[in-house]
C-alpha cells in the first residue's frame, strides 16, 4: 500500500505542468502530502492492524514492563522489553531507546496505546540481540509545540540512566533510535545542548527517514509543533548544531521515501562529512513500510538490523561515552 500511494504521488506530480522532483519549490497541499506519506498517513495506520505472525514470533521469550512514568504527562510513559530468561546478565547490556512517531500532532487527551506490534517488534530486536530495548511516548501538537519532543527524549533518557540498571541495562551505553518523526526529535536533541539534562546524554543514535529541518511548504501537523513563524525555523532546526556533535550517528532512509525525506538523509550527510567532527555510518533500506519492518528477525535482510548491531559494537569496544 505505501508503494501504491508513493507512485500514485508521482505521477500525479508528473501531470502537473512544471512541477519539480523534490519537495522544495511545491505547492502547500503537495508539499504537505510528501511530508504527510512519510511521516503521517491518514489512510494507514499500521499499529492498529493485528500483528502479523512474524511479529508475534520475534518477540517469544521476550518479557516487557509496560507504561513507567518517566514525566508528568500522562503521555510520558515508556515500555522496557528485556530476554525471558531469569538469569542476570554477567555484565550490563546496551540499551536501544526507540523514539518512533508518524505525526507532530496529535490527541494528548488519549491515553497511549497499550500495546504496539511494531514498535514491539524493534524492542524485540534488541532484546533477541542481548540488549535492553526501550520504546518512548512523548507529548505532541499542538498543546505542546516545539521544544517538548526533544526535552522528552532528554527526560527518557535521564529516566534511564537512573533506573536501567534495574533491568540489566549499562546507562553508558544507550543507543537512541529516531524514526520519522522520532527522528527529528533525537536530531534536535543532538542539536540542543540547552534541552539537554545533566544525565541524558547517549552514547550514539540512528536516525531513521527523518526532516532535520522545518519547511514552510510543511504539513499542518509540521507547522502545528514549529509554530507559524517562519523566521523561527531556522533556530528550531538540527542545524548547525547537529554538526558540532562528536557522537557516533547512523543515517538511514529509503529509495522508497518520499522525495523530501530523501534529500533531507542525504543532505545531512554530505554535511556532516565535511563537518569537523566526523562523517556518519549509512545505509539505504530496502523498503520502510514500517517500524517493524527495518528490525525484522533477520538481521542481515537489508534492514536496520545489521548497521545497528555494527554501531552498538563499535561503542563497546570504545568504551564510550
Amino acid at each position: 500500500m505505501t508503494r501504491y500511494r508513493y507512485l500514485v504521488l508521482c505521477l500525479l506530480l508528473m501531470a502537473i505542468p512544471g512541477a519539480p522532483v523534490s519537495g522544495a519549490g511545491l505547492a502547500p497541499e503537495f508539499a504537505g502530502y510528501l511530508v504527510k506519506v512519510g511521516l503521517a498517513s491518514e489512510d494507514s495506520n499500521p499499529s492498529s492492524a493485528d500483528p502479523a505472525p512474524e511479529l508475534t514470533k520475534a518477540c517469544e521469550q521476550v518479557s516487557f514492563t509496560r507504561s513507567l512514568r518517566y514525566g508528568e504527562s500522562e503521555q510520558n510513559v515508556l515500555d522496557v522489553a528485556t530476554g525471558g530468561s531469569d538469569t542476570a546478565p554477567a555484565s550490563p547490556r546496551p540499551v536501544l531507546l526507540l523514539v518512533a512517531g508518524e505525526s507532530f500532532s496529535g490527541d494528548n487527551a488519549a491515553a497511549p496505546a497499550a500495546t504496539d506490534p511494531l514498535q514491539d517488534a524493534a524492542m524485540c530486536f534488541a532484546a533477541r540481540n542481548g540488549m535492553v530495548g526501550v520504546k518512548v511516548n512523548y507529548r505532541l501538537a499542538p498543546a505542546h509545540p516545539w521544544p517538548s519532543g526533544a526535552r522528552d527524549v532528554a527526560a527518557a533518557a535521564s529516566w534511564i540512566h537512573q533506573n536501567i540498571d534495574l533491568f540489566g541495562g549499562s546507562r553508558d551505553e544507550i543507543v537512541a533510535i529516531g524514526y520519522s518523526v522520532g527522528a527529528f526529535h533525537v536530531a534536535s536533541l543532538l542539536a540542543h545542548p540547552e534541552f539537554q539534562d545533566s544525565d541524558s546524554n547517549v552514547a550514539g543514535a540512528v536516525l531513521v527517514s527523518g526532516i532535520y529541518r522545518p519547511s514552510t511548504d510543511g504539513s499542518a501537523a509540521e507547522k502545528s509543533y514549529f509554530g507559524s513563524d517562519a523566521s523561527q525555523y531556522n533556530a528550531r532546526s538540527a542545524f548547525p548544531g547537529i554538526l558540532n556533535i562528536e557522537t557516533p550517528l547512523l543515517l538511514a532512509w529509503s529509495a522508497l521515501d518520499p522525495p523530501r525525506l530523501v534529500i533531507e538523509g542525504e543532505k545531512l550527510k554530505e554535511m556532516l562529512c565535511n563537518s569537523a567532527t566526523h562523517c556518519p555510518h549509512t545505509t539505504v533500506l530496502r523498503d520502510r513500510a514500517n517500524v517493524a519492518s527495518v528490525f525484522g528477525p533477520d538481521p542481515s535482510g537489508g534492514g536496520l538490523g545489521q548497521p545497528t548491531l555494527e554501531l552498538v559494537r563499535e561503542i563497546e569496544s570504545r568504551g564510550l561515552p
